[in-house]
């Protein structure tokens, strides 16, 4: 404390769990001010994945269905998670082979950028898969 002192800075216990407990001089202010700066520069360079949604019926015509392809490009462009549902009404429920079929064609068109990560499943009256971007 007293070579601290000397100095003008600070002693500061770097790792108290250590035995013995490591200490070193140095500007405290400094050292807050660094450790802010990493912690920023972390946050920045984090990237949130968002899970985006898009519904579909097992009646959905062709145009509909490139719309809402290109709709799932721009998404998996943007580098977010695609939720890809498709929804039966009445007795469209007993023709559940229409909705995979449709879900397989959407994931062959989109294997240029993305990948299944989770394979279509049925919950209910609804059936649904997630794309996720491919990792060059």
């Amino acid at each position: 404390m007293e070579k601290a002192k000397e100095k003008g800075l600070d002693l500061v216990e770097v790792a108290a769990h250590a035995k013995p407990p490591v200490c070193r001089i140095m500007d405290y202010g400094k050292f807050r001010y660094e450790q802010s700066k990493k912690a920023q520069e972390a946050r920045k360079r984090q990237t949130v994945i968002q899970v985006k949604e898009v519904k579909m019926r097992p009646k959905t015509d062709v145009h509909d269905l490139n719309v809402k392809k290109k709709k799932i490009r721009k998404f998996i462009g943007q580098g977010n998670k695609v939720k890809v549902t498709v929804t039966f009404r009445g007795r469209e429920i007993m023709h559940s082979e229409l909705g995979r079929d449709l879900l397989k064609r959407v994931a062959d068109e989109m294997s240029d950028i993305a990948v299944v990560e989770h394979m279509p499943n049925m919950e209910g009256r609804i059936l649904h898969m997630i794309l996720a971007p491919k990792k060059d």
